[in-house]
């Protein structure tokens, strides 16, 4: 046999025999959740592992080794029981009702849905083998139960970045000083209040999650997840248990963060190079725009066409007055008069558009999806936030100079006007843009490979358990040294006490003494 043909007949064999069963749960119905996920379980599934994803989304692959059990699609505020919103409506909810609107009761009422699915329902009922779980970290707590029902090491994604509930469970560094709760907008963060409203709300939000949210995922288990192996652990349990988080951020862009070694940064893991192009249409537009490009879009949930007529009329007129072409996602069929630099257009490849040379700006809604297209293509940003995370990723943009944020209350044709000008014109934004595209990519490893790598070391070390951290096993008290804590002070106020005594006594004696001798010259 020739020697090449024998080392690819080998290169084979070990490829097989290192391939894993791998369980992959991204049920959420938000596309840009799945435009990040998705690659992850592409490429593992390229590398020659058995994949299995539960999914709202079907990709038509050719991958025999990629399996997709269907989940059924339903918007969040079908799951919620409320009539959709107007989105823009949101900037009014602060980060409590927002989870109480939407996070605690779209996150039970998804995963209802996933586990209710009929597709989902035949998968539970098979008997399955899997080596590895892996599961998006976003209010799906549930379906972590899987992670037990199949013995196997349990991975989490965030789409999200940084997650403070599970830097609490698994004993990270919480670093409330500098990093912010994911889902709060504080306007000055390291400030005294934007330090005290930090802490609050993370006491806050974990509370209600530990004592309320897991304990009806935790009735969810009950109801759809049958003859699981015994003792069942805790959902709270499993969370802190997890072998591996890969968190969508990057220290380039995001706060410098102390983590753990299974914690690990893969910001950007969906722009690894894409075979996807432009539309023939969309190609000759963006490559005639001499001028340049500015490119509006609020992402997947935000409709643009549901803004007010006065702040759509306010984007319109300002529009007009520019020589660059505006391409916009807009979800209605017409805008109205629309001026003939503006094209509109239902849904837009935005990987793809924010990687033409001739886009100038990205108007957008600061989701991180979305940012972190913009920082990998070195696009400066028009920051208008809504909801969630937006306001902190965009307060980073301006933090690091390649953005702006404009004020949705404050939104009208001269602010609008005046802030998109100096982002368009003023050139410090397009240089920082792209010192910091530069920056995000330079790293030993693509974020791609960087998540690939640890996934696979986790199959590889079967859970590789010891990079948990060992506090985990410390009661709370012992983690946080609050018994030495204790100890000292008491060992402190005790020495105090018995020194106070001390003087006490001592100064009696002296005292005494005093008045003894007081009396002897007296009686003489």
């Amino acid at each position: 046999m020739e020697p090449i043909k024998l080392c690819g007949i080998l290169i084979a064999i070990a490829k097989f025999c290192d391939a894993a069963n791998i369980l992959y749960i991204m049920p959420f119905t938000s596309k840009s959740h799945y435009i990040m996920l998705r690659p992850i379980g592409l490429e593992l599934a390229k590398r020659g592992h058995n994949v299995t994803v539960i999914t709202a989304y079907k990709y038509e692959n050719t991958l025999e080794n990629y399996h997709q059990v269907m989940v059924e699609v339903k918007e969040i505020w079908e799951v919620t029981g409320v009539k959709r919103p107007n989105v823009f409506d949101m900037v009014e909810l602060s980060a409590e009702a927002f989870h109480d609107a939407i996070l605690w009761r779209g996150g039970l009422g998804f995963t209802e849905v996933t586990l209710n699915s009929p597709e989902v329902k035949m998968f539970l009922a098979e008997d399955n083998k899997f080596d590895l779980v892996i599961s998006e970290q976003f209010y799906q707590e549930a379906l972590n139960i899987l992670a037990h029902k199949y013995s196997a090491p349990l991975v989490f994604v965030t789409t999200f970045g940084n997650c403070m509930r599970h830097n609490i469970v698994a004993r990270n560094p919480l670093q409330l000083s500098i990093v912010i709760s994911e889902f709060l907008y504080v306007r000055k963060p390291t400030s005294f209040w934007g330090r005290f409203r930090n802490l609050y709300f993370t006491v806050y939000e974990f509370i209600w999650w530990k004592y309320w949210y897991l304990e009806n995922h935790e009735k969810l288990v009950k109801k759809y997840i049958h003859n699981l192996p015994q003792p069942v652990p805790s959902l709270y349990d499993i969370q802190g248990n997890a072998t591996l988080t890969l968190i969508n951020a990057h220290f380039s862009f995001d706060t410098p963060t102390a983590y753990l070694p299974n914690i690990i940064e893969v910001g950007g893991v969906h722009l690894s190079k894409s075979d996807e192009k432009l539309p023939e249409d969309l190609q000759k537009l963006l490559d005639e725009s001499k001028d340049g490009v500015v490119y509006v879009n609020f992402g997947s949930n935000v409709r643009s066409s549901e803004l007010p007529e006065d702040k759509k009329n306010a984007f319109v007129n300002v529009f007009r007055k520019l020589n660059q072409t505006v391409i916009w996602k807009w979800e209605d069929d017409n805008l109205g008069y629309k001026p003939a630099n503006l094209v509109i257009r239902k849904w837009l490849p935005q990987k793809e558009i924010l990687s033409h040379p001739n886009i100038k700006v990205f108007i957008s809604h600061g989701g991180l999806i979305g940012t972190q297209e913009a920082i990998f293509n070195g696009v400066p940003i028009l920051g208008i936030p809504i909801y969630a995370d937006q306001y902190n990723n965009l307060l980073q943009t301006e933090t690091h100079g390649f953005g702006k944020i404009l004020e949705y209350h404050t939104i009208d044709e001269m602010t609008l006007d005046k802030a998109l000008n100096e982002v368009l014109y003023n050139k410090s934004y397009e240089i920082n843009a792209k010192e910091m595209s530069r920056r995000f990519k330079d790293r030993p490893l693509s974020a791609m490979e960087t998540a690939v790598y640890w996934i696979e070391y986790v199959i590889r070390n079967k859970g590789a358990n010891y990079m948990k951290n060992p506090a985990n096993n410390m009661s709370w008290v012992a983690y946080t040294m609050l018994d030495v804590y204790a100890f000292i002070l008491f060992t402190f106020l005790l020495s105090l006490y018995v020194s106070f005594k001390l003087v006490m006594f001592l100064n009696s004696i002296f005292e005494l003494k005093n008045d003894t001798t007081d009396n002897r010259k007296k009686r003489q």
